[in-house]
């Protein structure tokens, strides 16, 4: 049971009006009910003003973001519904929509696959971001294989339900291992060259870029949607706190950090159901945080910036490219796409989405795919 009440507190070092939810816990046993407490902001809305986002701070609380506080329980018993178990028992075969686990190279791959072979219009391979996974393509691919495509959309190793093999054994997340993956993977799948390449995100989805400037040949057409394509890109706060000595092990533990990213980016919160799938590989296991944890330290990411920068410019690259950016994307304004334009103007095309922010597959996956099934 919940109930809202608001109060207007005035101190010497602050005067604001704050709304408190209290949510009454039953005990399993005949004890004496108790309230919690939670602080929610003075305002819950769906969308966010750039002027209400603070500054990159490294020790801001797991309650910044609404779709945490309404998963978070503070039961008396650690027995009692909101422990770890209990939430993954209840999300544990959630987010699994289209896929199967691909044995390739001695790893693991979660895959999702829509569409048939036999599809008229020719194969689309998603490549998501960090700390992402290939779950935020799944409405994407289900309409663009209504409209006549084959689509996969693999999970990277380290990320989602692909393995987490521990550093320095097998995999060591550098970016030539994520590509000599990635070749291992399509072959393995079958996936025949030219095909459309979809990628979108910091990091890996970096990577999915930089990969395809080694191996243009295999790509017919390239969608882009919001990625950091030039130096003037930012560098994410949690990609900034998982290089601090120590305080990167912590974050990398924190199992809503990728929904906290989601939100973060978007200017709509976070609907529950889909932030169980965000988290769930982060609550089953420690291996994904330290996954990512070794990935962001191992990457140059002004260096990449630069090298997508320059690999897609005019003189280097000849093949039609589309940028399907979401406008309302907190980490990545428009200007970084029109930049990226002008380096090939013959060739990129800019198709601006309104509504939409960092991830346009999750926040709009329609106005997505409009855009690609025009494209391709």
């Amino acid at each position: 049971m919940a109930f809202c009440a608001s109060s207007t507190l005035n101190l010497a070092t602050a005067s604001s009006s704050t709304k408190y939810c209290y949510r009454v816990i039953r005990p399993t046993t005949l004890t004496t009910r108790r309230v919690v407490i939670v602080r929610a902001s003075s305002t819950e809305k769906t969308e966010d003003n750039d002027k209400d986002n603070p500054a990159f701070n490294p020790f801001g609380f797991v309650t910044d973001n609404p779709s945490s506080r309404s998963a978070i329980q503070l039961p008396e018993i650690p027995a009692e519904d909101g422990n770890v178990g209990q939430m993954l028992y209840r999300i544990e075969d959630k987010g699994k929509e289209f896929g199967s686990y691909v044995k390739s190279g001695g790893l693991r791959w979660f895959v999702r696959e829509t569409g048939s072979a036999e599809s008229r219009r020719g194969t689309i391979v998603f490549l998501h971001g960090a700390p992402m996974q290939s779950f935020s393509f799944r409405v994407v691919m289900s309409q663009l294989a209504d409209a006549g495509f084959h689509c996969f959309a693999p999970d990277w190793i380290g990320f989602g339900f692909s393995d987490n093999p521990q550093p320095g054994y097998g995999f060591d997340y550098t970016e030539k291992e994520f590509h000599d993956a990635l070749d291992k993977l399509l072959e393995k799948l079958g996936v025949k060259s030219p095909f459309f390449l979809v990628v979108q995100g910091f990091l890996v989805g970096s990577y999915g870029l930089t990969w395809a400037l080694k191996n243009s040949s295999k790509i017919s057409k390239l969608a882009i949607l919001n990625s950091p394509l030039t130096e003037s890109s930012g560098v994410p706060g949690l990609f900034q706190k998982l290089r601090i000595p120590l305080f990167g092990e912590f974050t990398s533990q924190n199992a809503i950090e990728a929904e906290r990213f989601i939100e973060a980016g978007s200017p709509y919160v976070l609907k529950n159901e889909k932030a169980d799938v965000y988290r769930l590989p982060y609550l089953a296991s420690s291996a994904p945080g330290f996954a990512l944890l070794e990935a962001a330290r191992k990457a140059n990411f002004k260096g990449t910036f630069r090298e997508i920068a320059e690999g897609f410019a005019t003189e280097r690259w000849d093949k039609p490219i589309i940028l399907a950016w979401g406008l309302s994307d907190k980490y990545l304004p428009q200007s970084v796409a029109e930049e990226f334009q002008k380096g090939n103007p013959s060739n990129i095309k800019l198709k601006l989405l309104e509504g939409a922010g960092h991830m346009p597959q999750e926040d709009w996956p329609e106005k997505v795919v409009d855009a690609l099934r025009m494209f391709f």
